[in-house]
């Protein structure tokens, strides 16, 4: 392995005073978000989250008049398909991160509550694939369901907790690597694919530089990144690495060691958990920035 490799994984262990945004713990199934509607109305209106490229599904316990079904902005959607008790909604990629766009329905058999209001909200890249919502009293059986959907992120974050916890109670540098696990024998393998560059998106920020790297139980991608003359600096916020079959990595930190101004390329650094067997698979990179709407989306993002 080169020295930059060495310095790249060792840099992971170090403290410093570089950014680091740490990624919220991904649970293992997907927890469904349940709705309950109140018949006397005067709630907050629910905030859903939605992204471009990803589809949400809205789904009720009542018909709906879909002709009432208004939803502001909608141009801005490249999906919006009502059907009697369901509403699917996917925003196109013209959407800035952040925006909210009202949806209001009209239930048909005019019971109490009988509208209901919903704000979607934009975020880069992840959404709330399925959301359920209640007007009148819920069965046994969704508590039930939600019960189980809880322990599972309890028991996510329990884990997560746990890591954390070793990972600070380790040395750091090359004996970190070798007391935690994160390297055997046969060391890192690292991937360098700063010649097949898939940039998908990237809103003036440019990818100029592209490696990634594999270890028993970890993967990272090490991007350089630039920004054009004029533009605001840029600071990652955030991450995915989902595969074209849907699958994402569990991320576990984003380093970048300054913001990117123009003229001054910087690396930003996201590590994941994977296997050897989960990381074969072809990966697109997401990153989002700290404030602001521009985000750079890789394509065909492989490991070692």
């Amino acid at each position: 392995m080169s020295s930059c490799s060495w310095v790249l994984l060792l840099g992971l262990f170090l403290p410093s005073g570089a950014t680091l945004a740490q990624a919220e713990p991904a649970v293992s199934a997907q927890a469904i978000r349940r709705i309950e509607l109140m018949p006397e109305g005067g709630q907050v209106t629910p905030e859903i989250i939605v992204s471009p490229g990803l589809s949400t599904g809205l789904f009720f316990d009542a018909e709906l008049v879909r002709d009432a079904v208004a939803l502001e902005g909608s141009e801005s959607f490249s999906i919006l398909d009502a059907g009697q008790t369901v509403i699917r909604v996917m925003p196109s990629s013209q959407v800035t991160p952040g925006e909210r766009f009202l949806l209001t329905v009209r239930f048909r058999d005019g019971a109490a509550p009988a509208n209901a209001s919903f704000l979607l909200k934009v975020h880069p890249a992840k959404a709330e694939p399925l959301v359920e919502v209640y007007r009148e009293k819920r069965t046994i059986e969704t508590y039930q369901q939600e019960a189980r959907e809880a322990r599972a992120v309890a028991l996510r974050y329990q884990e997560e907790n746990a890591r954390l916890i070793a990972e600070r109670a380790a040395p750091g540098g090359l004996t970190g690597l070798i007391s935690t696990g994160a390297m055997n024998a046969e060391g890192v393998s690292v991937r360098i694919m700063t010649n097949s560059i898939s940039q998908v998106s990237g809103n003036g920020v440019d990818a100029t530089m592209l490696q990634s790297y594999r270890s028993t139980s970890r993967v990272a991608v090490e991007v350089g990144l630039s920004v054009k003359a004029g533009a605001s600096p840029w600071t990652a916020k955030g991450a995915t690495l989902k595969s074209k079959t849907g699958e994402e990595l569990t991320i576990l930190r984003v380093w970048q060691g300054e913001p990117i101004t123009p003229g001054v390329p910087a690396r930003v650094i996201v590590e994941a958990e994977s296997t050897v067997a989960s990381s074969r698979a072809t990966f697109t990179l997401k990153l989002w920035e700290e404030t602001g709407p521009r985000t750079v989306t890789l394509g065909n993002v492989t490991f070692p």
